[in-house]
């Protein structure tokens, strides 16, 4: 008689065994986080609102700025050994540009990147193209501009150069991303947590965002920093721990390697001009710079960490450590994806359902592989939720900037010094209660790297343009650019919506890479896979690739605003100091022809 198999959900029941020295190690976090922001909110209180908001923009007292008291203080510590302060800079500037990317990667990236290896192959590494080249453009245009001009908020410059109604613009479309893109921040690490414990997934993200709150609340951009550098090594921690560990199980590197090239998932991009595909050679390196420079250059999130440096050389470092950094997280997150197909490649975890949603698929190998090792369950999802804190505690402190900055100052009468710290800080404190809210619709909806990148890329395409605009463009005036961004941003979120609809009701999927369940060791239920032709329901537009959804507001929002310019009131902005460098010198040397005619004539 043979045994009798198993049913998945007994399966999936015994693989949650977080002992109490796991809790007491995710405790241990959550407890050093609360304790930095009571130090920065009641021992080392700030002295003022800049203090609370850009940590003084010259924060040389925290690992932020390490690149900064390397400046100051390098003689006193190093003497005169040029070697050693060679040493020391590369080592204090490596730490800076960390905490600045894991202010931005969260646990999306952390749970999304495997999952779409394991399920589309490694072109999405290739977007790595689209990070090179936005690095190189906001070092040599973005950052000249905004860190000489000594700005708060990013969206302080759109009032520069446009008018105060694109301030107001750029400021509400970054609200609207972030009130989007932050529920999804705080929905990853519960998932997590729910496959390794079974905890309900609204019990987490209560308790846990209370936490962020809290010290975010109390500490500001210190606080903030602070905990990124406590994340950030538990984070790194946790990854290397799964990967060394998986990677022995599986039979070694060449072992992981040779199951996923036996399945296809070992590949480079395609060339082709199909925009439907999910990822090619263009839309990872076009598409890619597009969405980066929306997601960084044109972001309060990240920019308020660049202008919180006192030095333009300082930020062009951050910038560069910043790719370094987004390379490296791709390549060790891209890899445990690969290494969960070795490990699953003859039973499938998402088809039996061992896995009850896509993004619990590296939280499973977690638990399948580190579970019989007492603490390190607890250290990786410690891990997931630093990650997830993070970004949390960062969009939390920029939106307080933003709405101090663009909806309060430019149109209220000024605030007391208590009155402007009880503001910043019930903006920290609704905003955070509005994302755990939130939560529940996030349940509802697809894989969140993709529904993350969708909806980041249509709120700000046509920011990006906007920017782009001011930088590059002398000739276009505010009517112009206002016209674009709005008619821009209602094409992005209709393209956006028209895509995640059709995906949410099985019309439009991507292509898979094949996976089994052939050899699975329990029972489950067969998931039928209901097959679709999207070129006779959905229309071509609808089913471009979300990776050009950044690059389609933008076009969009740059292309009216120049029909728009046409008209004949239409003004030219003259101040040199608000343009891209290489388009101040062709200004400038426009104007001395211009002096030199005029002379001419006289």
């Amino acid at each position: 008689m043979s045994e009798e198999k198993l049913h998945v959900s007994a399966v999936r029941l015994s693989l949650q065994h977080f002992g109490w020295f796991d809790y007491i190690l995710f405790v241990l976090m959550l407890t050093i986080c609360g304790g930095i922001g009571i130090y920065f909110g009641f021992v080392k209180k700030q002295s003022s609102t800049q203090d609370y908001l850009m940590g003084g923009r010259n924060m040389k007292l925290l690992p932020v700025c390490f690149s900064l008291v390397a400046r100051y203080c390098i003689d006193y510590y190093l003497g005169s050994s040029r070697f050693s302060k060679f040493i020391f800079c590369i080592i204090t500037n490596y730490l800076v540009m960390k905490v600045f990317l894991f202010s931005f990667i969260s646990g999306i990236s952390l749970l999304g990147i495997p999952t779409e290896l394991y399920i589309y192959g490694t072109a999405f590494v290739f977007t790595l193209i689209g990070t090179l080249l936005m690095s190189i453009i906001v070092s040599y245009t973005f950052l000249p501009i905004l860190h000489d001009l000594r700005l708060t908020s990013a969206y302080e410059y759109l009032e520069l150069r446009y008018d105060k109604r694109l301030r107001v613009f750029g400021s509400v479309l970054f609200s609207v991303y972030l009130m989007a893109w932050l529920p999804i921040v705080i929905y990853v690490p519960a998932l997590a947590f729910n496959q390794v414990t079974g905890v309900n997934i609204h019990i987490t993200t209560s308790i846990v965002c209370f936490v962020c709150i809290f010290y975010t609340s109390l500490g500001g951009l210190k606080a903030v920093v602070w905990t990124d550098v406590i994340q950030t090594i538990v984070m790194i921690g946790a990854m290397i721990l799964v990967i060394i560990k998986g990677t022995i199980i599986a039979g070694g590197l060449g072992e992981v390697f040779r199951e996923n090239w036996n399945t296809g998932r070992v590949e480079i991009p395609p060339v082709t001009m199909d925009l439907t595909v999910r990822h090619t050679i263009w839309s990872v390196s076009i598409g890619s710079t597009f969405y980066w420079i929306g997601n960084v250059a044109v972001n309060q999130s990240m920019l308020q960490r660049f202008l919180a440096l006192a030095e333009l050389k300082s930020s062009k470092r951050a910038i560069w450590g910043f790719f370094g950094g987004v390379m490296f997280i791709v390549l060790i997150c891209g890899y445990s994806g690969l290494l969960a197909y070795a490990k699953y490649h003859e039973c499938d975890p998402l088809d039996s359902r061992l896995a009850l949603a896509k993004d619990q698929l590296l939280p499973l190998l977690v638990m399948d592989v580190l579970g019989d090792w007492p603490g390190m369950p607890g250290i990786f999802v410690a891990g997931v939720f630093s990650a997830s804190l993070s970004s949390l505690s960062t969009g939390l402190n920029s939106m307080a900037a933003v709405v101090l900055e663009d909806f309060w100052k430019p149109f209220f009468k000024p605030l007391t010094h208590r009155q402007t710290q009880i503001m910043i800080r019930s903006v920290v404190v609704i905003l955070g209660v509005i994302c755990v809210g939130l939560v529940y619709i996030v349940e509802m909806l697809g894989s969140v790297l993709q529904l993350t990148m969708s909806l980041s890329s249509a709120s700000m395409g046509p920011l990006a343009g906007v920017f782009l605009m001011g930088i590059f463009l002398p000739f276009i005036d505010g009517t112009s650019a206002l016209s674009g961004g709005i008619i821009g941003l209602s094409s992005a979120w209709w393209l956006a919506a028209q895509s995640q609809l059709a995906q949410a009701r099985g019309l439009m999927q991507s292509s898979e890479k094949p996976r089994f369940t052939q050899n699975c060791t329990y029972e489950f239920d067969e998931i039928v896979h209901n097959v679709v032709d999207a070129e006779s329901k959905v229309p071509y537009l609808y089913r471009i690739s979300f990776m050009w959804f950044t690059a389609f507001g933008c076009m969009v929002t740059v292309g009216i605003a120049c029909i728009v310019n046409l008209r004949k009131t239409a003004k030219v902005h003259h101040d040199h100091r608000l343009f891209a460098p290489f388009i101040r010198k062709w200004l400038e040397k426009d104007k001395i022809n211009e002096m030199y005619l005029k002379n001419l004539q006289k």
